[in-house]
């Protein structure tokens, strides 16, 4: 007789936490090896989480809506039927195990633990100890957060595991007046640097006109929000922008494409095209498929392409084609077509969602003509794909003469990170894919 810990799953590299939004099974319900338990939301997945091990569902101690840090333990299983059984009521664990909830979770009624700044006192951790760890490196959001505002987290009490300090702890600090340093005034009476704080808080809030519909944002919106807002103020976005001749393409496609999908089964798009010159070109200019870390850059080895997929009725995940130099068009197809079924249907794994090296979005589908999206966190460089439509473009002749000719184009854009990607290596990577994909031969 033995039980197994269930725990909360790492959904990518900068994600610290996640909300445990539904449970999918009680306790005291036999379940099978890899079977969906429950439901997490993060600003990168909202996905459904597989049982580690076959079983009796023993013990919940996460309620629905609550956040946890990652690894947190949510629930127990027992391996061997007849096992004894915890409530299915049994509170959550107390604040020492689980964190509260963060100040973006759906409201619930998951019990809520003190503020920071009324919490009991708690013994001092020993220095280098795990629990001084956990409780002064807290979530990136909760540092930056508390950066922005002048706050010294190691000097709060949290609600977390081993006081670590929350996004709800630190924001219910703020909201009782932390002390910030006055603002260094410069020459004319501009302060040099003040201090803004950040999170839902304090933004600016309107008050409804009559008729109108409040419509609360759902979880995965709110740390959406949180996400793109900590993507801006890490990166120096740029964005450039390049036309690229489809022609070529489109004359495969169409030559190709009943042959193709006949022997695959699969839907025969631009798509993988793009994926494969894209990674082509990756390797000659390797800055654009790295990450930032501190002061290094690390130029990564693996080629894992993060693709945009839209979800309805509204939000977006990216999922990643992992090791794509290793695939050819049929298996770039396979993939990328498995991971949007899947995403669509909410059966991505957390591996699906994390180790992105560069991201490639697509709202020409809808028919957008170019964009400036977004970087990922942990990327220096996202690609944009406009609306693929036929347009007059004038061509010169072997002789020299110029004519009206009819041609498939898009616009491509790219978001770069401009702390380590300079404009010109990034024109350079545009104008290399670009005369890839019109001078693609199949």
């Amino acid at each position: 007789m033995a039980r197994v810990d269930v725990i909360m799953p790492q959904m990518g590299e900068s994600i610290a936490e996640g909300t445990l939004s539904r449970w999918l099974k009680k306790v005291g319900d036999e379940i099978k090896r890899d079977e969906p338990i429950f439901e997490i939301s993060t600003d990168k997945v909202d996905a459904e989480i597989p049982a580690p091990t076959a079983g009796v569902l023993a013990e919940i101690i996460v309620h629905e809506g609550t956040t946890v840090p990652v690894n947190a333990i949510v629930a127990r299983i027992e391996t061997e039927k007849g096992a004894s059984l915890a409530p299915a009521t049994a509170p959550v664990a107390a604040p020492a195990a689980v964190a509260a909830p963060a100040a973006a979770s759906v409201p619930s009624p998951a019990p809520v633990a003190a503020s920071a700044s009324a919490a009991p006192a708690r013994p001092a951790a020993a220095a280098g100890s795990f629990e001084e760890r956990i409780r002064t490196k807290s979530s990136p959001l909760v540092r930056r957060m508390a950066a922005d505002a002048g706050v010294d987290i190691s000097g709060l009490s949290g609600s977390g595991i081993a006081g670590r300090v929350t996004k709800k702890d630190l924001v219910e600090h703020l909201e009782k007046g932390p002390r910030t340093p006055a603002p260094v005034a410069m020459p004319g009476g501009l302060p040099a640097s003040v201090a803004v704080p950040v999170g839902h808080a304090h933004e600016p809030t309107f008050a409804p006109w009559p008729g109108d519909v409040v419509e609360p944002m759902n979880k995965i919106r709110k740390l959406t929000a949180d996400h793109m807002r900590q993507a801006k103020q890490v990166a120096a976005h740029v964005t450039s922008f390049f036309e690229i001749d489809l022609t070529r393409i489109a004359r495969i496609r169409t030559n190709t494409r009943a042959a193709f999908e006949a022997e695959t089964g699969q839907k025969l798009t631009y798509l993988p095209f793009i994926i494969r010159a894209v990674v082509e070109n990756l390797r000659r200019h390797p800055v654009l498929n790295a990450t930032v870390s501190g002061t290094d850059v690390i130029l990564r080895k693996r080629f894992n392409i993060g693709i945009a997929v839209a979800l309805d009725p509204t939000g977006l995940i990216v999922p990643v084609l992992k090791d794509a130099d290793g695939l050819n068009l049929t298996g770039i197809t396979r993939g990328t077509n498995d991971l949007a079924a899947r995403a669509r249907s909410k059966k991505l794994s957390p591996m699906d969602v994390q180790d992105a090296t560069f991201t490639i979005t697509n709202p020409g589908v809808f028919g957008s003509l170019m964009g400036t999206p977004i970087i990922p966190v942990g990327t220096t460089a996202i690609l944009c794909l406009g609306a693929i439509e036929k347009r007059p473009k004038v061509i010169t002749g072997p002789d020299g003469e110029d004519t009206i000719a009819i041609r498939t184009c898009a616009y491509f854009s790219i978001s770069f990170d401009h702390r380590v990607v300079d404009g010109a290596d990034a024109d350079r990577f545009m104008a290399d894919l670009k005369k890839t994909l019109e001078n693609v031969t199949g």
